[in-house]
């Protein structure tokens, strides 16, 4: 009995093994399948890229672009400048981990951090074109919304993005809506362009505290003296 219970366990185990041998996939299956997943992201419609990555075809390709002419991005031998700017978009725009992303484009965790880090750095290259240079709202405005506001630069508010700090430091960022996450400040211009972003403040930090830091910094926001005093439109 237990001779024929060790052959039937031989038996499954074997079986099982051989399956899991054949689902292996090789390296150039793994490339297929890494190319498939590009295409139903940034090829297909603008409906499947704007839902995962949080901008339309054109202004993706658009973005790989500049983070390769400007941003000095360069493709490696396994991952295409493509591959890296949607592992970052998707990582920013649903808040994954490197062991998800890993899965998600079928590389390993280390790829995915190592790649995340080099466009982070290509995408600080490009603040002199993504920040705007506001221009006050003059008196010939023909926008319903903003034509009330002349000599305003645009709006300014704060927004609380979940991080992932080490266990030391979560305190300070616990929210009193009890989330991790750490307080950004933004400037917008009137065309929904950002002039200026302040991130890197702990999400218990108070409003104030953050819009303080922001106009007492040597590089941080400034508003112009004198008689054309602009002021900014609280949110």
């Amino acid at each position: 009995m237990l001779v024929f219970l060790f052959a039937m366990y031989y038996v499954v185990i074997s079986f099982y093994l051989r399956n899991k041998i054949r689902e292996i996939k090789t390296k150039e299956e793994k490339m297929i399948d890494r190319m498939k997943w590009m295409c139903k992201l940034t090829l297909d419609s603008d409906a499947a890229c704007i839902s995962e990555l949080r901008m339309d075809r054109a202004t993706f390709r658009i973005l790989c672009d500049m983070v390769t002419e400007i941003g000095a991005l360069k493709p490696t031998k396994n991952t295409s400048v493509e591959e890296v700017v949607a592992m970052f978009i998707y990582t920013l725009a649903h808040h994954k981990k490197c062991r998800t992303i890993g899965l998600l484009f079928l590389c390993s965790t280390e790829t995915v951090s190592r790649q995340f880090h080099q466009i982070l750095i290509a995408v600080l290259r490009l603040h002199h074109i993504l920040l705007k240079k506001p221009v006050p709202i003059t008196q010939d405005c023909q926008d319903e919304r903003w034509k009330k506001f002349q000599g305003f630069l645009g709006a300014l508010d704060g927004t609380l993005i979940k991080v992932t700090p080490p266990n030391e430091d979560k305190p300070r960022y616990r929210t009193r809506k009890g989330c991790i996450s750490t307080n950004v400040l933004g400037v917008c211009c009137p065309d929904m362009q950002f002039a200026y972003v302040l991130p890197g403040w702990e999400g218990s930090a108070h409003d104030g505290r953050v819009l303080r830091d922001a106009v007492s910094r040597q590089h941080g926001l400034k508003v112009p003296q004198g008689k054309s005093v602009i002021s900014f439109l609280f949110c």
